[in-house]
């Protein structure tokens, strides 16, 4: 007999042992603005390395929501650059891959940088702050694999290697986050999204310029 995931509802109580389990190790996936996450305690290298198990050869960096831009600075050393893009686009569909700062364990930040986001969801918002103000928020998929948009196709594709299943229903945006990396000279667009090369980069001009 398979054994599945348990399947949550996201009311307060559904939110409050989603985060429990999180404090304890475990792994979970919730409802995001893009695609459902798989998540965990991202300062907690073991949970860390249960995600990347469950990933199946993932060697990237793996992306971490935050509930606020000051949760970011706890984490990453937050430039001016960022500081603009996330006045304007969080909470939103943008990841911005920043250095990270020592608490952060080398598993999650292999080359020492961190995709960071806010998401523009208020279960997800809700989440976060019962759980510290972040999460790894790594897609719900194996390496390769489409990322999931429903607890449905979380539960198909993951089975029982997650502990607990938020069920918000379809993400959505349905598609994953822009990602714009600012550890370089210049910035670079790694992932174009919801949100386009053109937009991302305008903003930053036009903010320098002023």
């Amino acid at each position: 007999m398979i054994r599945l995931a348990r399947v949550l509802k996201v009311d307060l109580d559904g939110l409050v042992e989603a985060a429990a389990v999180v404090a304890k190790g475990g792994l979970i996936s919730y409802p995001t603005d893009t695609v459902y996450g798989l998540g965990c305690d991202p300062l907690n290298s073991s949970s860390v390395e249960r995600v990347l198990h469950v990933k199946e050869g993932r060697t990237r960096a793996m992306p971490v929501l935050v509930r606020s831009l000051d949760d970011a600075h706890r984490i990453a050393h937050v430039s001016d650059q960022a500081r603009r893009l996330s006045q304007k686009y969080w909470p939103g569909p943008l990841t911005i891959v920043l250095p990270a700062k020592w608490v952060v364990p080398t598993n999650l930040v292999p080359e020492g940088t961190v995709g960071l986001r806010s998401p523009n969801h208020a279960i997800c918002l809700e989440l976060l702050g019962l759980c510290s103000g972040f999460l790894v928020g790594t897609s719900a998929n194996v390496t390769g694999k489409h990322p999931a948009t429903s607890a449905e196709e979380v539960v198909r594709e993951l089975g029982d290697r997650v502990d607990i299943v938020l069920d918000g229903g379809s993400a959505p945006l349905g598609i994953s986050s822009t990602v714009v990396d600012l550890t370089k000279n210049r910035p670079i667009i790694l992932r174009e999204g919801p949100l386009g090369r053109a937009e991302i980069l305008r903003c930053l001009r036009e903010r320098t310029a002023r």
